[in-house]
């Protein structure tokens, strides 16, 4: 513990007068009761018959006084306090397939009215980024506090092209990384391990799509890569597994939800699979996907605390004294 203003800490010097003081003055009050009554001209007092018990008012305004001394010196201490923090990056599915109408009015329409509500439901403290995903994958926006700038990249997002999900997984782990990654498929399909891309324990990747994928890399392999830096991916699965047809080009495609691919995915992170039914439970989803809470030790003044011990203190001696004395000293 450290002070603020340790000159007020002088002030403890009294109390241990005022300790005194009430001891002298206790004793010579048991001394003439006791002369008095055995000249028998009083009783035994209240006070003496309860012992040792009399003097805890005395106590405990002792002890506050001590207690909000040092409240003047505005104590200071490390605690360890938990709030959320880190990095989440959104990866939009913006193929072509994203623009079907069995979510309404789109699925990429409705992925992006959710994630608006979620980014605004966020504490300030997350950074979060924007990766749109099609044939490959851009950074739209680079992790961020600002929440208005995040609302403003997925505001942009328009759907075009197939469908790479290892390429939006792997352009999200560089958004968390801060620094361009290289892939290695190589080691990636080796049966050794992994590309080190560093440790991100406390970044998450949500992932919106249908699930249909096309393209390289293998989308498993690199949430395995993200599982060994420690990157928690969700997935959100949006469309149905009816399906419908979709219009690309002037040939009528048919699309569905093909959830396996993304089952897998958020498995091989610890993370989560969700499935969107309609627009209204995909905002449902993304009111539940949760960060983690960190604990950080922070150095903070914690005066209020030790002014309400003092005052609740005084508070319990003072009626302590009024209902065994009658009087508050």
């Amino acid at each position: 513990m450290s002070f603020a203003s340790p000159w007020f800490l002088v002030l403890l010097v009294v109390i241990p007068a005022i300790v005194a003081a009430y001891v002298s003055a206790s004793r010579r009050r048991s001394r003439r009761a006791q002369e008095l009554a055995a000249q028998g001209l009083v009783l035994a007092s209240s006070a003496a018959r309860m012992g040792r018990r009399r003097h805890v008012p005395f106590g405990l305004f002792a002890v506050a006084l001590t207690v909000l001394v040092v409240a003047l010196a505005r104590p200071e201490m490390d605690l360890k306090t938990p709030h959320r923090e880190g990095t989440v990056i959104l990866a939009f599915d913006v193929s072509n397939s994203m623009a079907a109408k069995d979510l309404q009015p789109s699925r990429i329409e409705a992925a992006k009215t959710a994630a608006r509500a979620f980014v605004q439901n966020q504490p300030s403290a997350i950074r979060i980024g924007v990766v749109a995903f099609g044939d490959g994958a851009v950074i739209v926006q680079q992790p961020t506090k600002t929440q208005s700038d995040v609302i403003a990249a997925i505001d942009r997002l328009s759907v075009e092209g197939g469908t790479s999900l290892g390429e939006g997984l792997f352009q999200a782990l560089n958004a968390i990384a801060g620094k361009p990654l290289t892939i290695d498929e190589a080691a990636l399909d080796s049966d050794t391990g992994q590309v080190d891309i560093g440790y991100y324990g406390s970044a998450t990747v949500v992932v919106l799509s249908d699930g249909e994928n096309n393209g390289r890399p293998d989308p498993l392999e690199v949430a395995q890569m993200a599982s060994v830096a420690g990157v928690h991916i969700h997935t959100i699965g949006i469309g149905t597994e009816a399906g419908t047809v979709v219009d690309i080009g002037g040939f009528n495609v048919a699309t569905a939800l093909d959830k396996d691919l993304l089952e897998q995915v958020a498995a091989v992170t610890d993370g989560k699979y969700y499935e969107a039914a309609d627009a209204a439970s995909l905002a449902q989803i993304y009111r539940t996907i949760h960060l983690d809470f960190k604990t950080t030790t922070e150095h903070t003044e914690v005066t209020g605390l030790f002014a309400a011990a003092g005052m609740l203190l005084l508070v319990i001696g003072s009626l302590l004294s009024v209902l065994w004395f009658g009087r508050v000293v």
